[in-house]
């Protein structure tokens, strides 16, 4: 069956989210409210399912298991690791629209084994028509990490759907024709009972975002100073907000992965001493400032950062990072801003030739963190210079940084990569 993007609305006013459902069942809602206490309910249906989910793993795959281990369980993220050759932590987040909205498994560490990226990114893809996607993801995780790795498979994989009550295993199609009755009978209610319960739908909607906010900044309080929390926070509440009021910028997985990833930065090793500093635009999810302070100390470019700081004041190399409402399964686009640099793979007008920030190089499966300390080494290794004295008529600039960009990925779309001996680095 075909599907749509559709935003539905109260009478107050306040449009529900983005969230895709079937034309069919769409041309048999009759009101505005039918279509919202339909999506609100399957929404808080998605949430119970994801309860009784996140009980079955954890229950299954204890910390003690000698293969797959549930580390920590929560609405909105799943932290595992997988024993193996070695042990590899895998996460996984889940929107507030689960499980219409399919969760994403990523590796969180920048990892040797490209093989564990490759098999995250496909079980991934592959979740798009079931309807219990965090069991049938574990599942499919395991024995696929199991199979590459040449280990015995995990009995317990085949037992996790089977835990689920016996309706929950049925097809889908009883559920939806039931929720689609239950709508019609709806027609038969008053206006004013109607209203009422718009009132109540939209009070239950606006005490979940609240409920889940609250839950977020427990969980991601640990190990982060005041001024991160408050950013945190910040973020939270304004996009919290934006969707009540329907005001959606970017897309649910884009933004619940770019918070994770925000949150992994400020605790990460790199930022606390000082490798770099993290500044949203305007509060915007979708557009970082990024100011890169350290590198290599006896490389060249380490060596005209302390000149840059003694003749300019200013101790870092900007880049901008931008995000499409379908990331983390299309890269950012990252560019420097100022100093202008030579070498160092940077193009003109500020794009970088990273094969890792192509369509064709990138995986859902890479940390921001480890994206932006890879762009730190390629700058050393590529003998990036700061150009001082550089005139204005040479500045950089986002037009000129896109076509630079667009152009290098359609010559490496023809010619492919070359990839240099590991003595040249």
């Amino acid at each position: 069956m075909s599907a749509a993007k559709v935003v539905v609305g109260c009478r107050s006013g306040r449009p529900l989210p983005h969230v895709r459902i079937g034309v069919t069942s769409l041309a048999l809602f009759g009101s505005p409210c039918m279509r919202d206490r339909l999506l609100l309910s399957r929404k808080m249906a998605g949430r119970s399912s994801l309860r009784r989910e996140l009980t079955i793993i954890e229950q299954t795959f204890p910390r003690t298991h000698p293969r797959f281990r549930v580390l920590s369980a929560g609405v909105d993220e799943v932290a595992c690791a997988f024993v193996g050759p070695r042990t590899f932590r895998l996460t996984c987040t889940m929107s507030e629209t689960y499980p219409i909205n399919k969760p994403m498994w990523y590796v969180d560490s920048d990892d040797e084994f490209v093989v564990v990226s490759s098999i995250v990114e496909e079980v991934n893809e592959n979740m798009t028509e079931v309807k219990h996607p965090l069991l049938s993801g574990v599942e499919k995780l395991v024995d696929r990490l199991c199979d590459v790795f040449a280990l015995s498979r995990v009995d317990e994989c085949a037992t996790l759907l089977q835990q689920l009550p016996a309706d929950e295993q049925r097809g889908e199609e009883e559920e939806e024709e039931g929720g689609i009755e239950s709508d019609r009978d709806g027609d038969n209610v008053d206006d004013e009972e109607e209203e009422e319960e718009e009132e109540g739908d939209e009070e239950d909607l606006a005490d979940d975002f609240t409920q889940q906010s609250d839950n977020e900044t427990t969980d991601s309080g640990c190990g982060l100073d005041s001024e991160n929390k408050a950013t945190l926070e910040r973020v939270r509440i304004n996009t919290r907000e934006d969707y009540i009021k329907g005001n959606v910028a970017g897309s649910v997985q884009a933004t619940d992965r770019l918070m994770k990833e925000l949150r992994d930065l400020y605790r990460s090793q790199s930022y606390r001493s000082g490798h770099y500093t993290v500044e949203l635009v305007n509060d915007c999810l979708y557009e970082w400032n990024i100011k890169l302070k350290r590198v290599d100390p006896d490389s060249p470019l380490g060596h005209d950062l302390t000149k840059l700081q003694a003749k300019e004041g200013k101790d870092f190399i900007l880049m901008n990072m931008t995000f499409k409402d379908s990331f983390p399964f299309t890269p950012p686009f990252v560019r420097v801003v100022c100093p202008v640099i030579s070498g160092g793979y940077v193009l003109s007008g500020g794009a970088i030739c990273m094969e890792l920030l192509t369509p064709q190089g990138w995986s859902s499966a890479y940390s921001l963190e480890a994206v932006i300390m890879q762009i730190s080494a390629t700058l050393v290794k590529g003998k990036a210079r700061i150009q001082f004295g550089t005139s204005s008529t040479v500045a950089y600039s986002l037009h000129r940084a896109q076509h630079a960009f667009k152009s290098l990925v359609q010559i490496h779309e023809k010619n492919g990569w070359y990839t240099p001996p590991k003595e040249d680095g």
